[in-house]
């Protein structure tokens, strides 16, 4: 009649307890109600109530866990039925949750058969979007993963996702909470253990990973160099980037002979300089001898020309001179550039 009522009577001996049921079947753990128990009781004392909370059969037998903690790890042990409430250390207001006994022959498969596994579970569930590096906005799937899942785990469920058949063909990319993209170092193969490595950046944990698909297996690919070269023709405006994957250990002359078999010259015997820019401004023209193993092509340009016939053969009349580069975009404040490399001959 929504009058308030006193609580039950309590007596020192009494202790109160809450009581969840957990199904593995449908992995479920709820709250089916609570008891007041004798101390110096016993859990046998109390199997037909709990049975008839559950609504199971009186003869229904059931396995007994306290609830301890939650964070920050999961703290869950088995009660011995056969021991007091306070042999078990149970005490007012502890959490007990009890199932079914699982049975080996049940034939029924579950992923999580008893409550300390299915809290485990819970308390490493992640849901982890995933987007393509090519669009870094968009989310193109989510997955529901374990952060004890290891590397192998993670882009095993993503080439699955994805419907590949070689896992060793995905690679990941963390994202950055702070600047909200992807950072600019992917993850090596098999770099971190377990995804909760993925995930934390300094002291935050995003649930945004990024992925690639490759052509070739990435245990493979680390072994490889990939440069993004913007090839400059001789007579052409046109700017074609060509992408160079070389083993690690070669040098700036196996990147121009390579580049030689992908772009057309203008004459059979001509010959290709690689230089380092930034913001249109050169800092370095590469020697042939140079590794490419070191060379970021994250932030700077790699821009690979034909060498000028006057450059190659420079009459004794011609005299090399430093020129003042400046850029029309209005994004670039009108600022004057010095290159220091860039020079004309007159």
């Amino acid at each position: 009649d929504l009058q308030p009522l006193p609580p039950p009577e309590k007596s020192k001996e009494d202790i109160l307890l809450f009581f969840k049921l957990y199904n593995p079947e449908k992995e479920v753990l709820c709250f089916v109600g609570r008891l007041f128990v004798k101390a110096l009781g016993k859990p046998s004392d109390i199997l037909r109530k709990l049975t008839e909370m559950a609504g199971f059969t009186p003869d229904e037998e059931i396995e007994l866990y306290e609830e301890i903690k939650f964070e920050p790890n999961v703290m869950c042990e088995h009660i011995d039925k056969k021991l007091t409430f306070r042999a078990s250390q149970l005490e007012d207001g502890d959490i007990v949750c009890f199932q079914k006994s699982p049975k080996a022959d049940s034939g029924t498969q579950v992923r999580y058969p008893d409550i300390p596994s299915f809290l485990e579970y819970v308390h490493n569930r992640q849901v982890v979007h995933f987007r393509s590096l090519e669009k870094p906005k968009d989310d193109e799937f989510c997955l529901e993963l374990s952060k004890l899942h290891t590397y192998d785990d993670v882009v095993e469920r993503v080439a699955r996702q994805l419907g590949l058949d070689d896992p060793a063909k995905i690679r990941l990319t963390s994202h950055n909470c702070y600047s909200q993209q992807p950072k600019p170092q992917p993850i090596r193969y098999q770099g971190v253990e377990h995804l909760l490595d993925m995930l934390v950046h300094y002291n935050q944990t995003s649930d945004i990973l990024y992925y690639e698909v490759l052509d070739i297996p990435l245990p493979e690919l680390q072994f490889l160099k990939t440069l993004k070269v913007a090839f400059h023709h001789a007579t052409k405006e046109e700017v074609v980037i060509h992408s160079i994957r070389l083993p690690k250990n070669s040098t700036i002359a196996d990147v121009i002979i390579d580049l030689k078999t992908k772009v057309d010259l203008s004459s059979p015997t001509a010959e290709l300089r690689v230089l380092e820019v930034f913001y249109h401004k050169i800092y370095k023209i590469f020697p042939l001898h140079e590794k490419i193993e070191n060379i970021n092509d994250q932030y700077w340009t790699l821009r690979a020309e034909e060498v000028p016939e006057e450059e190659k053969n420079p009459s004794q009349h011609d005299r090399l001179i430093h020129v003042y580069h400046f850029t029309k975009d209005p994004l670039q404040n009108q600022v004057l550039h010095f290159h220091i490399n860039d020079s004309i001959y007159l």
